[in-house]
């Protein structure tokens, strides 16, 4: 068992799967604790990382693409504050994110999960129902529908046609843009059967957002939705094949086992691994020459 505990948050590894728990230290943005706690599995880890700093670090993990709905959805733009998957780590806890990294990584090396992509949601994204009011509406989803409602703020246009209902079943994708310096951003959702190129102000499909303190709040309703629709990366369906004998799946590498032999070889011999942890990895290697 591996724990680090910081003022951000607490991060846990029981060899399965890591724990995050988010701190309530002033620094941990709205979505973190909205998000609240996360059970990471191993085999959606694409790898972790321990970054030093003069008074302080940063303990970082990072998922297999289309591993979770909110990081496919935010593509790479959630701020430090916001990503779950983060750690602030005080310069006297070094040791111990060091420590968290090793026991991650060895996790990973002995059952032999890779950084490649997946075609399923390996973490189930944000709980529903979920609603979230911020820029000039309110979005709520219970897993089924959609509902988005306006405020004060909304333009007159966008008002007077009244809340919108959207079925999941009707939805094709959904956009978060945070906003950014004196850009607007927004929370839009694309139907099959409508297409829009108006701005998220006049968009009844869309939530404009401002760049206050409850924007992010949207993504989670976004990643809800998201979290809810066919996956970018699952294989399309083939069409069924002819009755014949199925050929057998080629056998793995000789010269690529053999090098994993002689890495894990080293690892042992560095005392990364325990005499058990290579015992058992190489014993799964051989069981495929």
């Amino acid at each position: 068992m591996a724990e680090i505990i910081q003022k951000d948050g607490t991060w846990s590894f029981d060899g399965d799967s890591v724990r995050i728990v988010p701190g309530s230290d002033k620094s941990v943005g709205v979505l973190r604790q909205a998000l609240g706690e996360l059970n990471v599995p191993l085999e959606a880890v694409a790898g972790v990382s321990y970054e030093p700093g003069r008074k302080s670090g940063r303990l970082r993990l990072r998922l297999r693409s289309g591993a979770d709905p909110l990081l496919q959805l935010a593509g790479g733009r959630l701020k430090e504050s916001w990503d779950p998957y983060s750690l602030g780590v005080d310069a006297d806890r070094a040791g111990v994110a060091e420590y968290f990294v090793d026991e991650v990584r060895n996790a990973l090396l002995i059952e032999q999960i890779g950084s490649e992509q997946v075609d399923r949601y390996l973490m189930p994204g944000p709980a529903v129902p979920i609603t979230a009011s911020a820029g000039d509406g309110t979005a709520e989803f219970d897993g089924e529908q959609i509902r988005l409602s306006w405020n004060w703020k909304t333009e007159d246009a966008k008002a007077s046609g009244g809340p919108r209902t959207i079925g999941i079943g009707d939805v094709e994708a959904v956009d978060w843009l945070p906003a950014a310096t004196l850009e607007s951003g927004h929370l839009r959702f694309t139907l099959t059967r409508i297409r829009s190129s108006a701005p998220a102000k006049h968009d009844p499909h869309a939530i404009d957002l401002w760049g206050f303190r409850k924007d992010p709040l949207m993504g989670l309703v976004g990643a809800a939705v998201v979290a809810r629709l066919p996956h970018p990366y699952a294989a399309k369906t083939a069409p069924a094949p002819e009755l014949t004998k199925a050929p057998s799946a080629p056998a793995e590498d000789h010269d690529t086992l053999l090098r994993r032999l002689r890495e894990l070889g080293e690892l042992h011999r560095s005392g990364i691994l325990t005499d058990e942890e290579f015992s058992a990895a190489k014993q799964a290697v051989l069981k495929r020459l």
